[in-house]
């Protein structure tokens, strides 16, 4: 009997040994978040365009499978618009145009405030005026009706080398001619930002300026020179930015206005990288070798 006993606990532990050997060495498997984008509605002409190429930047990390979902056209029943946000770790708002109902607010808020990940992008921060926490979620925005009311504007002061909240009355919401600009880093600790250069070239894009509202805990990751001759503000404009809503975490972009806009390797890297950090609150992805420098710019064909 005992000795049958002992047979058995050395064939234990054999089968033991044998399955540690069978993974040792098997890479652990990745994690994929799943993201879905609300479009269907925007005032820019590549809404559709720029949807598919970013599902496609998002998806080649293999951190992400990505949905789509299309709300009615522009003064259609919305009445039946109501996406099952709780199926997705992010949501990523292409979205510029008419309200949603109040039960798709209110479950969009829900999601984020319980921990949800959300990115936004360009227009989608002109969107929803009047929608208290949106406004929140975003921090700063733009035209449709903004103005003092909506909150500060918000800009980089170099000289005093801080953040500047200035609530002098005025509209919100602007941009001058499309151009080349360098974006600037202003929090390179933050998992985002980490490794990339202090100073990036972007392709041709509107360069947001003169946007308010709450700006409630907001950090402002980079910014651009709005230049005067370029009919710009004349101030350092934040360009991406993180925000906290209840549990869930923001990244918001202003990039991106056209395709050559979104091709930029920047624009492309930025993206990944934010909705990564809003999905785990960690960035593990590498900077590519092509990011553009302060001097030359990257795009992708």
């Amino acid at each position: 009997m005992k000795v049958l006993r002992k047979l058995f606990v050395l064939l234990f532990v054999l089968a033991g040994l044998a399955a540690t050997k069978s993974t040792a060495g098997t890479p652990e498997a990745k994690k994929t978040y799943k993201v879905l984008i609300i479009e269907g509605q925007n005032n820019h002409r590549n809404m559709t365009e720029g949807t598919a190429m970013m599902k496609g930047y998002l998806e080649e990390t293999g951190l992400f499978s990505v949905d789509v979902v299309t709300s009615p056209k522009k003064g259609g029943d919305m009445s039946g618009f109501k996406p099952d946000f709780s199926k997705y770790d992010v949501l990523l708002t292409n979205y510029n145009g008419d309200p949603w109902p109040e039960a798709t607010n209110e479950a969009f808020e829900r999601f984020v405030q319980n921990g949800g990940g959300l990115v936004v992008v360009h227009a989608a921060d002109n969107s929803f005026p009047k929608w208290e926490a949106y406004n929140k979620m975003i921090g700063i925005g733009g035209w449709e009706g903004r103005n003092e009311k909506s909150g500060p504007y918000v800009y980089f002061d170099e000289k005093k080398g801080k953040i500047v909240r200035d609530t002098t009355a005025g509209v919100g919401g602007s941009h001058g001619h499309q151009h080349e600009f360098v974006v600037k880093t202003r929090n390179a600790s933050h998992p985002i930002m980490k490794g990339l250069p202090a100073e990036w070239l972007h392709q041709k894009d509107e360069l947001y300026d003169r946007l308010r509202g709450p700006a409630e805990n907001m950090t402002v990751l980079a910014t651009a020179y709005s230049p005067v001759e370029q009919k710009g503000s004349g101030k350092n404009e934040p360009m991406l930015m993180t925000l906290q809503f209840g549990k869930g975490r923001i990244f918001h972009t202003t990039l991106g206005h056209e395709n050559y806009s979104q091709k930029c390797v920047g624009f492309i890297t930025t993206l990944q990288r934010g909705t990564e950090w809003v999905a785990t609150g960690k960035v593990k992805q590498d900077v590519p070798k092509d990011f553009p420098t302060a001097a030359k710019g990257s795009a992708r064909p």
